[in-house]
């Protein structure tokens, strides 16, 4: 009876143990976003002042939009980068952050003590950020100047790709 116990659940554990491990061998934040080359899903937020953004009105210039929270150690890293590309690349292209799963009082305090390199949208029941197929922060998306979106990087920004990518959209 024992060895008839054994042998069904090793034939049950062992497919299950060798189907997990098939799955774990491929990152979710390397599947390319389907919405690459397709119009980048339009929205209107509030930013912490209350002041409307709506992305249509940005049209005629390129759109980073950084999704990112306080609580984002890969976020806290970039945010230095992503102030320096502001103000390198002001005036040619618009810099959005929609705020990720993060309280707008934590975003506030944040930015008073480290800067803003656009302005911090509000995102209530992270709408804007399922129409876009975030799964975490930090998640960024380059729009071109009609709104397609060109790139999706996950993660930590590298300088040089998002470098690389302005340059070619400005």
């Amino acid at each position: 009876m024992n060895r008839t116990v054994l042998l069904v659940g090793a034939l049950v554990v062992v497919p299950l143990l060798v189907f997990l491990a098939f799955g774990f061998r491929f990152d979710p934040g390397a599947i390319d976003s389907p919405l690459i080359g397709k119009p980048a899903p339009t929205f209107s937020l509030v930013d912490l002042d209350g002041r409307t953004v709506e992305l249509a009105a940005l049209a005629g210039r390129p759109v980073l939009i950084n999704f990112w929270a306080t609580w984002c150690v890969p976020c806290i890293a970039e945010h230095p980068m992503l102030l320096e590309a502001a103000r390198r690349y002001e005036g040619r292209v618009h810099f959005l952050g929609i705020v990720y799963q993060d309280e707008p009082d934590l975003i506030r305090r944040f930015v008073a003590e480290r800067g803003a390199w656009g302005p911090s949208l509000l995102d209530p029941g992270n709408e804007v950020a399922i129409s876009y197929g975030v799964y975490g922060a930090p998640e960024t998306f380059v729009l071109d100047a009609e709104g397609v979106v060109v790139q999706k990087m996950t993660g930590l920004l590298d300088w040089e790709s998002l470098n690389t990518t302005l340059e070619d959209l400005t």
